[in-house]
C-alpha cells in the first residue's frame, strides 16, 4: 500500500485485461456454450485421469520421446537435473512455467553449475529483478518501465550497451537482441505445456512472443515440464479450450503462438530437438480427486480471476507468498503448502463472487475458500480472537431480530462518530484496515432495510 509504483501498475489492470475480456467475450456469442463444455471435457478427464495419462504416454513414446513420472518437486527437480547432464548442459533456455516455478527450478540449477535463461520477456525482466512473478500470464505486471529500463541499464552494460533506454520498443528491440546468441548457445530448451494431448503425445504452449518454438526447436534435447491435470483426450478438446484460453487471458481470440510439439525431430525434420522427454508431476494433485478441491484441478492458468479480483488489484502477486497468487492461489495455495502457513489467504477476499463468474472453467472459487475457512476454524489454526469473534457473529446472526436492532444500532454510532469527514482513520477491532487506509463509515439505513425496502416497491 505504500508503494506508489505498484499502486498504479496495479490500478491500470483495472482499464487492462478485463475490459479485453469482456470485449473478446461479447464478440463470442457461444463462449458460455464453450464454457460449459470445457467444464464437462474437464470433468470427463479428472474422472480417468490415470486412463488419460496412461494413454498419453503411449503415444510419446511411439513418437520417439520419453515420459519421467514425478511424485514431488523434489523428484522432478532431480529428474531435470540428470536429463540436462546427460546433455552436457552449462545453459538452458526456458519458456515461462508456473509449474518450473512452483518446484523451484531456477535456483536448483543454478546450485548445480546450470545457468537457466528465461526467454519470456516479463520473466526475463524479473529473472534480472531476482524476484517472484507477480501474476500468471504477466509476470512483471507490478514494475513500471523506468524499473525496467534500471534494470536493463545494469544488467546489459556486460554486452556493451551503455545507453539507458527509455521506450518500451527500443527495451523490447535490446532483450531480443541479447536473447538470440542464448538461444543459440543453450544445449536444452525447457517448456511448459499448457495442455497434454492423450491420443496423440503432444503437448501444446500458447505465446505472444515466439520465445517457446526458439526454446524447443534449438537446442539438441527438448524437456517439457507440465503436471498431471494438464492432459486432455483429443486435439479437438485441445482447440475448445484453446478459444477459450487467449479470450479470458488477455482478451485476444488466440495467442500469436499456438504450437503442438509431438516428439523429437524426424529424420527429414530441418530443425528440432534430438530428444523430447516430458516431466509430469503430480505434487500433491492426485489427492485432491474426490475432494472439494478437485473443481481446481480444471484450471487452465489463464488469470482472468487474478485481473478481476479486488483483493488482488489493491495488493500485487507477491503478498500472497507463493506460487500461485489470486483467488486460484487462495483456493490451492493451502493444499499446497499447508493450511498452517497460508490460512490467510482464503480470508483475503471479499467473496464478491467475480472470480468465479469470469473463471472459463467455472471453478466455484468462493466455494473452495470457504472450505479452507471452514478447516482452519475448525482445526484451530485461526487466532483465538479471531475464533472468539466469528462465534459471536454466528450467534448474533442466527438470532434475526437481535442482529436487526444491533445493526441498526451499530451504523447510526458509527455514523454519528464520523460526523462530515465520513470515514475513520483509526477504529478499535478494524487496525488491519486503517493501518493503511481509511475506514469509510456507513451511511444511511441498514442494507437489510434497503433490501426490505426495495423488495416490496418492485411487487407493488
Amino acid at each position: 500500500m505504500q508503494d506508489a509504483t505498484l499502486r498504479g501498475a496495479l490500478k491500470r489492470m483495472e482499464t487492462g485485461f478485463g475490459a479485453s475480456r469482456a470485449a473478446a467475450v461479447a464478440r463470442l456469442p457461444e463462449f458460455d456454450e464453450l464454457r460449459d463444455r470445457a467444464v464437462e471435457i474437464r470433468n470427463h478427464v479428472l474422472a480417468n485421469l490415470d486412463f488419460y495419462l496412461e494413454r498419453f504416454e503411449r503415444e510419446v513414446i511411439a513418437q520417439g520421446g520419453q515420459v519421467h513420472w514425478c511424485a514431488t518437486a523434489r523428484e522432478a527437480r532431480e529428474t531435470i537435473l540428470s536429463l540436462c547432464r546427460k546433455a552436457g548442459a552449462k545453459t538452458a533456455t526456458k519458456g515461462k512455467s508456473m509449474v518450473a516455478e512452483e518446484i523451484a527450478l531456477n535456483p536448483f540449477l543454478e546450485a548445480n553449475g546450470i545457468q537457466p535463461i528465461e526467454t519470456d520477456l516479463g520473466e526475463y525482466v524479473i529473472q534480472l529483478a531476482e524476484q517472484p512473478p507477480s501474476h500468471i500470464i504477466v509476470p512483471a505486471v507490478h514494475l513500471s518501465k523506468e524499473q525496467i529500463a534500471d534494470l536493463f541499464a545494469e544488467h546489459h552494460a556486460q554486452y556493451g550497451k551503455t545507453e539507458r533506454l527509455t521506450e518500451a520498443q527500443a527495451l523490447v528491440a535490446e532483450a531480443r537482441e541479447i536473447m538470440r546468441q542464448k538461444y543459440l548457445d543453450a544445449d536444452v530448451g525447457i517448456t511448459g505445456a499448457n495442455f497434454l494431448i492423450a491420443e496423440t503425445g503432444t503437448t501444446i504452449i500458447a505465446t505472444n512472443e515466439g520465445n517457446g518454438d526458439l526454446t524447443q526447436m534449438l537446442p539438441k534435447m527438448h524437456i517439457v515440464i507440465a503436471s498431471i491435470e494438464k492432459v486432455l483426450p483429443t486435439l479437438e478438446d485441445a482447440c475448445t479450450l484453446l478459444r477459450l484460453l487467449a479470450r479470458s487471458a488477455t482478451g485476444q481470440e488466440f495467442t500469436c503462438y499456438t504450437t503442438f510439439s509431438t516428439g523429437p525431430k524426424r529424420p527429414d525434420d530441418l530443425d528440432g530437438p534430438d530428444e523430447f522427454h516430458v516431466v509430469l508431476l503430480d505434487n500433491g494433485r492426485s489427492a485432491m480427486l474426490g475432494t472439494e478441491l478437485q473443481d481446481a484441478l480444471r484450471c487452465i492458468r489463464c488469470g482472468a480471476c487474478l485481473n478481476d479480483c479486488p483483493v488482488y488489484r489493491s495488493v500485487g502477486g507477491h503478498a500472497y507468498g507463493w506460487v500461485y497468487p489470486g483467488p486460484i492461489g487462495a483456493a490451492i495455495d493451502p493444499h499446497f503448502i499447508g493450511l498452517e502457513e497460508a490460512y490467510d489467504l482464503p480470508a483475503a477476499s471479499s467473496f464478491c463472487g467475480k472470480c468465479e463468474s469470469v473463471c472459463p472453467l467455472r471453478i466455484p472459487l468462493p466455494g473452495i475458500m470457504r472450505y479452507w475457512r471452514e478447516q482452519a476454524f475448525e482445526r484451530k489454526i485461526a487466532p483465538a480472537p479471531q475464533r472468539a469473534g466469528i462465534r459471536l457473529w454466528a450467534w448474533v446472526a442466527r438470532r434475526p431480530a437481535l442482529y436487526r436492532i444491533g445493526s441498526r444500532i451499530a451504523v447510526a454510532m458509527l455514523a454519528k462518530l464520523a460526523g462530515r469527514k465520513g470515514r475513520f482513520a483509526r477504529l478499535p477491532l478494524a487496525g488491519g484496515w486503517t493501518a493503511a487506509r481509511d475506514l469509510p463509515a456507513p451511511e444511511g439505513r441498514t442494507f437489510a432495510d434497503r433490501w426490505r425496502t426495495e423488495t416490496r416497491r418492485r411487487a407493488s
